[in-house]
């Protein structure tokens, strides 16, 4: 029976640079964990990084990757071959917009990431995060641009939605104080860190609950 249990697990995996790394997913996993949604597994090909607690901690957070670079460099279908989600939780683009790539090109990237995703699995469920905000003066007033990618992945993703692999927009920068909610300007701090938890939580349990109705279908 556990054998069974573990492979009907719903596989989870956050997806991007930095601040995937941070320990908003150690809090999400104990606010399911609390919430008996124990048949979980969060996969990825990087290791737990650590926070406060034990924790499922793989993830496939990249320190300083773009969006642009997951695709130039053809990593997703092998990390997706490797781990086999069946949601992913994306925050990615911060680099980019660091390194001035154009918005149209980044939600190209995206784009190519998502069809990447559904020819792993048809059925995948994508939680797509805005970027978080970042200190105004960072990066040459990054922030401004951080803003207009934001508005086009809101634009973008209900497009690139399909019935049978949803695309749900979580809103990370809506309610984000960089001067309470970061260590640096940029890297969410505990505060912030719960914050996005709270964020994606109602929305990955809306997707656990899809998927494990399909599965009892």
């Amino acid at each position: 029976m556990a054998s069974q249990a573990a492979a009907a697990a719903v596989k989870i995996m956050p997806l991007g640079a930095s601040i995937v790394t941070t320990c908003w997913r150690a809090t999400l996993w104990k606010q399911l964990k609390d919430a008996g949604m124990t048949n979980i597994d969060f996969v990825g090909t990087q290791k737990a990084t650590t926070c406060a607690f034990p924790y499922d901690g793989e993830h496939e957070g990249r320190p300083g990757s773009l969006a642009i670079e997951y695709v130039q460099k053809n990593w997703l279908p092998g990390i997706l071959s490797a781990t086999k989600p069946d949601v992913v939780l994306v925050h990615l683009g911060t680099n980019d917009v660091i390194q001035r790539k154009n918005t149209p090109d980044i939600i190209a990237a995206y784009a190519v990431m998502i069809d990447q995703m559904r020819a792993s699995n048809p059925r995948m469920h994508v939680l797509f995060s805005t970027l978080i905000p970042m200190e105004a003066n960072m990066f040459g007033g990054a922030v401004t641009r951080i803003i207009e990618l934001n508005e086009a992945i809101k634009k973008w993703a209900p497009g690139k939605s399909l019935p049978t692999s949803p695309i749900v927009v979580v809103d990370n920068f809506e309610g984000f104080d960089v001067a309470t909610d970061t260590t640096d300007g940029e890297h969410p701090n505990a505060k912030g860190e719960a914050k996005m938890a709270a964020k994606f939580y109602t929305p990955l349990v809306q997707a656990i609950q899809q998927v494990n109705g399909r599965r009892l279908r």
